[in-house]
């Protein structure tokens, strides 16, 4: 039985990043250092977990890891929320790589670049819309 899933990020550096991630609500709950950087965090929000390793702790880690370390696109991460345009507003100055817009299955949404090259898209469901 699957208990909760948890994206781990590879970034260059995680140290751009956690600001963004404390401003949408997550705290840094672990940090391993590397050199004079971080090189591994848990940004808890509740029940949510994401996670951001360095492309140099992954190479590290595991020769399995590889192909993530040295991935040049972005990870893709859908977060739904309970007020979109809050978000967006927490967000302002951040790269907004698609405007807000409301979507045929219901949700209001909008979609931000992260310092570490990840794209989130937080989206906000009316009704039932976006329901088990």
């Amino acid at each position: 039985m699957i208990q909760q899933v948890i994206a781990n990020l590879a970034v260059d550096r995680i140290e751009p990043s956690v600001s963004f991630f404390e401003k949408i609500g997550f705290n840094m709950d672990v940090q391993v250092p590397e050199d004079d950087h971080i090189g591994f965090a848990i940004f808890i929000n509740g029940a949510n977990q994401i996670m951001l390793q360095t492309r140099q702790s992954l190479r590290e880690d595991s020769e399995a890891f590889l192909p993530a370390a040295e991935a040049t696109g972005p990870s893709l991460l859908f977060i739904k929320v309970d007020d979109v345009e809050a978000i967006a507003s927490k967000l302002e100055g951040y790269e907004v790589v698609m405007q807000m817009r409301d979507t045929f299955y219901g949700a209001k949404e909008i979609s931000f670049l992260e310092p570490g090259g990840h794209v989130m898209t937080f989206a906000e469901f009316s009704g039932d819309a976006g329901t088990e």
